[in-house]
């Protein structure tokens, strides 16, 4: 008994630090960049002001290609669902920009917002961040005039 419960301690102990170690060592934590591509962005963050509740307000981040390679946009993914990015599918040519447009839809989201919009491309990856604050449209005025 003592045997099987030393064993389980020392395999739980081995499996516990294999776990740890994958996780510091985890290439996932490094930006890396495959080509001589390289994204070069006009802003990276973008403040709305304030925006009307129900309203989806739209930035363009433009880029250009600063590489000598085409630069390939592989994934832009947004934090929540509230935030659509758009971005080209094709191949951006060096020296050429383009853009990606952020939306955000403030429908039943009263206050203020941060979202990020994640960039993986072949010449580096980038976070973009919007933010802004959601009012209510002002109440219309009642008429005075009761009809019956």
């Amino acid at each position: 008994m003592r045997l099987f419960v030393a064993c389980t301690l020392f395999f739980v102990a081995l499996v516990g630090n294999q776990a740890i170690a994958q996780v510091v060592t985890s290439p996932n934590a490094v930006t890396t960049k495959s080509s001589n591509a390289s994204i070069k962005f006009e802003n990276t963050s973008h403040s709305f002001g304030n925006i009307i509740e129900g309203q989806i307000a739209r930035y363009d981040f433009k880029f250009v290609n600063t590489g000598t390679e085409p630069l390939i946009l592989s994934n832009v993914s947004a934090s929540c669902g509230c935030t659509t990015p758009k971005w080209p599918r094709e191949a951006i040519a060096p020296g050429k920009s383009a853009v990606i447009t952020a939306e955000y839809n403030s429908q039943g989201r009263p206050g203020t917002f941060t979202k990020s919009i994640f960039v993986k491309s072949n010449g580096g990856d980038v976070t973009l961040t919007i933010s802004g604050n959601v009012v209510k449209e002002p109440e219309q005025p009642r008429s005075p005039i009761i009809i019956r």
